[in-house]
């Protein structure tokens, strides 16, 4: 029997990186060793003063139902981080805690936007963008970026472009994933003035904020007329290596953040009581193991750039942010006589067992592009293993 399945479901996209995890998974299970550069999960513990407080908040007896916008101790503490970070005035009316950064997506396009309204994001970018848009019956004005000797930056001629009067909303992925850009004050700015001029409100995806090397995180609601038109996306996982905790946040405009708790009383109705007091604990408590983890992060980033820029064919620049690469390897697939990415990545899964993924799982790619690129996450592998994975791809492509 054919099922009747809602039209909206067709609709509905998906985060292809974890179909090559499961590609992976399964050339594992017939005895290859596979290096996971695929997803970016984090293989460094959650910090012990974190788990500690969920243990003793269950332990407490905090499993029930809690507030719906989220605990007022941890609504507060993140309007606090917040606004020490970003240079705001905000308080808990300007935070709804989420089930992790995800959810601030679909929320955010379901409070703002309407049926046909046209909204711009990143392509490549995180898919689940251009899920919720296609999703909830937007129009979808996906905008790129160009490759510069130190890394990636807007292309703002695509953004102007498609901009009309239908244009409502805009997703800004600072810090981004897969290409690792970092926007510099000039190019935030340029951002902002385009935001205020045409008054689109914009989803500040901020989820690598704080994975940044060297410096700190800049935000663009530091801009005039920005603070009052954006939602920050936050979320404990990057930071705190909290992945599976699935805790986050939206903050924002009151009004708008008001709206978005309406969503959670209709979806999940709260975010997980004990969770929320580790989230507490992780804003309160010590810095040295975020520390600690950006100095392991640093020395896998430096070691996979080594080899990748010592592999015939292959070139990326050395980003500041994130936990991921987005090397060029067309001239690597010009070598195999490879048009389609795809291609090059399941050779190298099957010959060395590197598993990656490629442009192609971050948006279908836009006119124009020639160039070719892989991701590597170097977040869940150590730096042992990205040497041995590394060196059988570099071994690979010099035969």
């Amino acid at each position: 029997m054919s099922v009747p399945f809602a039209e909206r479901t067709r609709r509905l996209g998906t985060e292809t990186a974890f179909a090559v995890g499961a590609e992976a998974a399964q050339l594992a299970s017939s005895g290859v060793k596979v290096y996971p550069f695929h997803l970016g999960d984090l293989n460094i513990p959650t910090p012990e003063h974190i788990v500690e407080a969920a243990n003793r908040a269950i332990k407490e007896g905090k499993t029930g139902y809690c507030p719906t916008p989220g605990i007022m101790p941890l609504r507060e503490a993140m309007a606090d981080e917040i606004s020490r970070t970003r240079n705001l005035n905000l308080n808990a009316d300007n935070v709804s805690i989420q089930t992790g950064g995800k959810p601030v997506i679909g929320k955010f396009i379901m409070t703002l936007m309407n049926p046909g309204d046209e909204v711009l994001y990143p392509n490549p970018g995180f898919p689940i963008y251009e899920s919720m848009i296609n999703f909830h019956e937007g129009v979808g004005k996906p905008y790129g970026f160009r490759e510069t000797a130190t890394g990636f930056a807007l292309d703002f001629e695509t953004i102007e472009n498609q901009i009309s009067p239908r244009t409502k909303l805009i997703i800004y992925n600072n810090y981004h994933n897969p290409t690792s850009a970092e926007s510099d004050m000039q190019e935030m700015e340029r951002l902002a003035d385009i935001c205020t001029r045409h008054d689109i409100y914009v989803l500040s995806d901020e989820a690598y904020f704080d994975i940044i090397f060297d410096g700190k995180g800049k935000s663009i609601t530091r801009f005039p007329g920005l603070a009052e038109r954006t939602v920050i996306l936050y979320t404990f996982s990057k930071k705190f290596a909290m992945t599976g905790w699935r805790l986050g946040a939206a903050i924002g405009p009151r009004e708008i953040i008001d709206a978005i708790s309406r969503f959670n009383v209709n979806d999940e109705s709260c975010t997980n009581n004990f969770v929320q007091w580790a989230g507490v604990a992780a804003l309160k408590g010590p810095q040295d193991d975020y520390r600690n983890m950006m100095g392991i992060l640093r020395e896998r980033r430096d070691t996979a750039i080594e080899i990748l820029n010592s592999t015939e064919g292959i070139s990326v620049g050395r980003p500041n942010s994130t936990f991921y690469l987005f090397p060029n390897v067309t001239r690597a697939m010009e070598k195999l006589g490879m048009n389609d990415v795809e291609d090059f990545r399941k050779f190298v899964l099957e010959k060395t067992g590197v598993s990656f993924t490629t442009r192609n799982h971050f948006g279908t790619p836009l006119p124009g592009e020639t160039q070719k690129y892989i991701r590597l996450a170097y977040s869940g592998i150590s730096t042992p293993e990205i040497i041995e994975g590394l060196g059988k791809m570099k071994e690979l492509l010099v035969q």
